[in-house]
């Protein structure tokens, strides 16, 4: 199998590389069915790996040696098991249908060969993370999704906001990877290995270790390492406080919106921290931290999502919040319902996105939902669809969200760790805004008045004007049905988000599918709980119709009814009744403008101060320019005393020699 195992990353690595460097040659029709045949070629394979390890079959082990030094093996080896298979068959059947999805969507962008060079570059990186059993191959893979995510939020260079959210991307990862890089060095440096199999082995010898950190004192190993590697999952996975570079990434084209915030880049944190239960378990400190910066991410990256009016930033700061949610799962240990929530919602969020393309594309080009409406009688795949996308997302039974959305909330429920508290109300609470927002965004955009017509003509901000649209900015056209090659992709996703779930649950989060792979201690096993109370599928709906989230979800529906259909008029005039709310989250809770004031800001004036004193005056000024100074001004005084008379040098002769001579007497 290990032939097949290389296939799975390396098809789409060729393929990417072919795209890339002879797109002039083998044309656009060339690099999109290379490029897809190379993902599909990676699907197929990864289904092959999924039935093996079905029968019991799985992998540890290198397969090429890069280097050995003080003992340790940097190595490129695949960990094949449960949790891999899973990531592997979620990346590369969700980017399968970007990739289709991306020949209607750009089919007249300019760089329509280097797009597809970039996604099937951004598929293998994944592929690489998610597949090593190794600290450096997953940090390489970590590295290379944030280079190929840059590229692609960047992907129209010549447009400034782009640029500067790829830049905010790319720097806001940096700070979260710091953070990582220091917890796989930690893990090295106690245990001398970078093998998951051999770190995990010695972690039990690590427990009562305790080191210095700074400020902070005398903190436990474990408890720093799984924190700092945590940091990373913050940026990666965009936690509260490094969650800003998400909704900016909006800048690169749909399909790559999609690909990032549905299956890649952003469960990269998730699919790590899962991976690592072992060492987080170690530690209760760890374990609430990710639950509490996990809630804050949940509830108040929901609430920005109620004011957003471009239809991609609604579900950029859905997708947010579900990762909220994603990490109070891992904070209350419940790390299988954590990655079936993450498989449910990479499907669903995919379909949104995409769902969300296809609105733009009949819109020609126009994001902004307040001039939409009336768009069901028009695109009736794409209304059905998105439909199904938005009632998984809230969590409505039978649908696949509801089923991992609802075991976190009842996990959470069960858990007694710090932080629970809180966390429980975050998750109810999140409920009732995510069925607000999204159906808000569900009813402005298919159902109402239609208000194309108004939208305006010369419109220079973001929503109106994208680069996307080629030249075409018909506003007030008639919108129109996608073509067959962006609503296929569409009406695939919307399978498994209407019955994964159902099909799902019992053998991911209630079965044996994790065991040996993920570990839980027996005083945080809040699955075990409810594994207790779980009476199948069908049940679990049944019950769910008569639930507090199901009440919840189904009163944040009816009150974005009422506002955005039956009364249209109320909502300008409750904006305008609580201006300072909606001032704080249209700002965005002013994260932004204080890394630009504090960060941003303070590494400019520090590097003004350090141009001024530093460079000028201390290096220019007193080294280079001062030395000079005192070598003439040494070269003064001395020539004076280069007269060119002989009787000059003879009386300093003399005069040497009487004081030498008095030396010696008065020594």
């Amino acid at each position: 199998m290990k032939l097949t195992y290389l296939i799975v990353p390396f098809a789409p690595l060729i393929a990417s590389i072919l795209a890339g460097l002879f797109g002039k040659k083998i044309g656009r029709s060339g690099a999109h069915w290379l490029t897809i045949l190379g993902v599909l070629t990676s699907f197929i394979a990864s289904c092959f790996v999924f039935a093996d390890v079905l029968k019991g079959n799985t992998f540890n082990g290198p397969l090429y040696t890069w280097m050995v030094s003080g003992g340790i093996r940097f190595e490129v080896g695949f960990l094949i098991d449960t949790l891999t298979v899973t990531m592997m068959l979620v990346v590369t059947s969700v980017s399968l249908m970007v990739h289709i999805y991306t020949v209607g969507y750009m089919h007249d962008d300019p760089g329509y060969q280097r797009f597809f060079s970039y996604i099937s570059l951004f598929t293998f990186s994944m592929l690489m993370l998610v597949m090593s059993n190794n600290f450096l191959q997953l940090f390489f893979g970590w590295e290379a999704v944030g280079l190929v995510s840059y590229l692609l939020i960047g992907f129209w260079y010549t447009k400034p906001t782009a640029i500067f959210a790829n830049m905010k991307a790319f720097l806001v990862n940096r700070v979260g990877d710091l953070g990582f890089l220091l917890g796989i060095a930690l893990v090295v440096a106690y245990t001398g290995s970078l093998d998951y199999a051999t770190v995990f082995k010695a972690a039990p010898s690590l427990k009562d270790i305790s080191i210095i950190m700074g400020p902070f004192g005398v903190v436990s190993l474990i408890t720093a390492t799984c924190i700092l590697l945590f940091i990373g999952a913050m940026g990666k996975s965009a936690q509260v406080p490094l969650h800003v570079w998400l909704p900016d990434s909006m800048e690169g084209p749909t399909p790559i919106s999609a690909l990032i915030h549905a299956a890649t880049m952003v469960t990269a944190g998730i699919f790590m921290v899962s991976r690592m239960s072992p060492l987080f378990e170690m530690s209760t400190t760890a374990l609430s931290f990710v639950l509490i910066i996990g809630a804050t991410t949940a509830l108040f990256m929901g609430f920005l999502g109620i004011v957003q009016y471009d239809i991609k930033r609604v579900v950029a700061y859905s997708t947010l919040s579900q990762l909220g949610y994603m990490t109070v799962a891992l904070g209350v240990s419940a790390y299988s319902a954590a990655m079936f929530h993450l498989v449910t919602h990479a499907f669903f969020k995919a379909l949104l996105f995409l769902a969300a393309g296809s609105v733009i594309i009949g819109m020609h080009h126009n994001q902004d939902i307040r001039y939409m409406g009336g768009l069901k009688k028009y695109m009736k795949i794409t209304w059905l669809t998105s439909l199904v996308g938005s009632l998984a997302l809230i969590g409505f039974p039978l649908f696949s969200g509801f089923y991992s959305k609802d075991t976190i909330i009842e996990a959470v429920h069960e858990s007694k760790i710090f932080g629970h508290g809180y966390a429980n109300f975050a998750v109810l609470a999140g409920v009732f805004i995510t069925a607000f927002y999204s159906f808000r965004m569900y009813f402005l955009v298919f159902h109402g008045k239609e208000r194309y017509d108004e939208a305006p003509k010369h419109a220079d901000d973001d929503a109106h004007h994208h680069q996307d649209d080629h030249g075409h900015h018909g506003h007030n056209a008639k919108p129109h049905e996608s073509p067959w090659v962006v609503t296929l992709p569409l009406v695939l996703l919307a399978i498994p988000s209407l019955i994964l779930g159902y099909f799902g649950i019992g053998d991911m989060v209630h079965g044996d599918w994790f065991k040996g792979v993920i570990s839980v201690t027996k005083e945080h096993d809040t699955i075990g709980v409810l594994t207790k109370e779980f009476h199948g599928a069908m049940n679990m709906a049944i019950h769910g119709l008569t639930s507090l989230p199901f009440l919840l979800a189904m009163l944040g529906v009816g009150l974005s009814y009422y506002l955005y259909v039956i009364n249209p008029p109320l909502p300008a005039k409750l904006r305008k009744k609580f201006s300072g709310i909606v001032t704080i989250l249209e700002e965005k809770y002013y994260f932004d403008r204080f890394n630009d004031f504090f960060f941003a800001g303070g590494a400019r004036k520090l590097g003004e101060g350090l141009f001024r004193y530093g460079d000028r005056a201390l290096i220019d000024g007193a080294m280079v320019n001062g030395s000079a100074k005192g070598v003439a001004m040494l070269s003064g005084v001395m020539r004076h005393l280069q007269t060119g008379y002989v009787y000059h040098y003879a009386f300093v002769m003399v005069a040497g020699v009487l004081a030498f001579l008095t030396w010696l007497l008065l020594r």
